[in-house]
């Protein structure tokens, strides 16, 4: 079915309605955007698909509401909003047709349902309640900060904010994705550049990317710290033990820490080392040369500490 009209609730707006509307509107870009709870156009029909209202869920016909008894669920009980069932059952076309390699469409789609889409759904049914200093900064709540004030008395307000916030919604949907794609590309790379290192404990890599969940998958547990060409230099960077927190597999040298150019360069005995960061978990030099040769320098200085 190819929809003229894409059918959703008016007056105010939240994050599940709107990222539905991302997902629908790209896939049916000729199709207009109707906000209403008339029922001449809440009701089911050939020419629309209908979200977040109507108080059923058939996607034989169309319709994707969640807020009646008998809402549909999750295989694990957890409850969908509009954009859980949207997804669901469009978001492999979207993908497809934002030009994600066959692929890795199944793989982007369930990590994109488990990091951004669920939490969505469970906020909209209030399973899901951010606390903290950090609350009002959740994107449903960011979302929401664009609807109009309540005294703005213009009768097309929510309609105009409603599209405005759609484009804000956009963004971080695509960019969203574009990262989970980018991340797929990213793994190849490494897994080549592994190989390539054998049983090195230093990873060269073309240029700067997301390397750590390669190097997990992979099982180089033996990995210790990272090389690769940035725009004018080269860096040398550790590898984080977990996803969360910041303890490393090895630290850069004690004596490097804070050090730059000359200075390093002494310390270390490496013509071409630039920079040590205080911390110890990222240094530069200007060649890579100069580069590999700190990298060295630090897997013997870890392995003598028993690392």
């Amino acid at each position: 079915m190819i929809p003229d009209f894409l059918v959703t609730h008016s007056g105010g707006f939240h994050a599940d309605e709107l990222l539905s509307s991302v997902i629908l509107t790209r896939l049916f870009p000729q199709a207009r955007i109707v906000r209403s709870r008339a029922p001449e156009w809440i009701t089911p029909g050939q020419d629309r698909i209908i979200y977040d209202v109507g108080g059923a869920y058939d996607a034989g016909r169309g319709i994707f509401d969640h807020h009646q008894r008998g809402a549909p669920m999750r295989d694990d009980g957890q409850p969908y909003s509009s954009f859980g069932l949207i997804w669901k059952h469009y978001g492999r076309d979207y993908l497809a047709a934002s030009g994600l390699p066959e692929a890795h469409v199944e793989v982007v789609h369930g990590s994109f349902d488990a990091g951004f889409v669920l939490p969505i759904d469970l906020t909209d049914n209030g399973a899901l309640s951010p606390s903290g200093p950090l609350a009002g900064l959740t994107l449903p709540a960011l979302l929401e900060t664009l609807k109009p004030v309540f005294d703005e008395a213009q009768p097309e307000a929510d309609d105009r904010a409603f599209h405005a916030a759609l484009a804000v919604a956009r963004s971080f949907v695509e960019a969203r994705i574009a990262q989970s794609a980018a991340k797929l590309r990213a793994e190849a790379m490494v897994h080549r550049a592994i190989e390539a290192a054998g049983q090195g404990r230093v990873l060269e890599l073309p240029r700067g990317m997301p390397f750590r969940p390669a190097i997990v998958k992979a099982g180089a547990d033996h990995l210790l710290f990272v090389v690769h060409p940035r725009e004018k230099d080269w860096c040398v960077t550790g590898i984080r033990r977990a996803e969360e927190g910041f303890e490393l597999r090895a630290d850069l040298p004690t004596a490097w820490a804070g050090l730059a150019n000359g200075e390093l360069e002494t310390v270390c005995g490496i013509e071409g080392a630039s920079f040590c960061h205080n911390g110890r978990f990222i240094a530069a030099a200007r060649t890579r040369e100069a580069a590999l040769a700190m990298a060295e320098l630090a897997v013997k200085e870890a392995l003598s500490i028993g690392v």
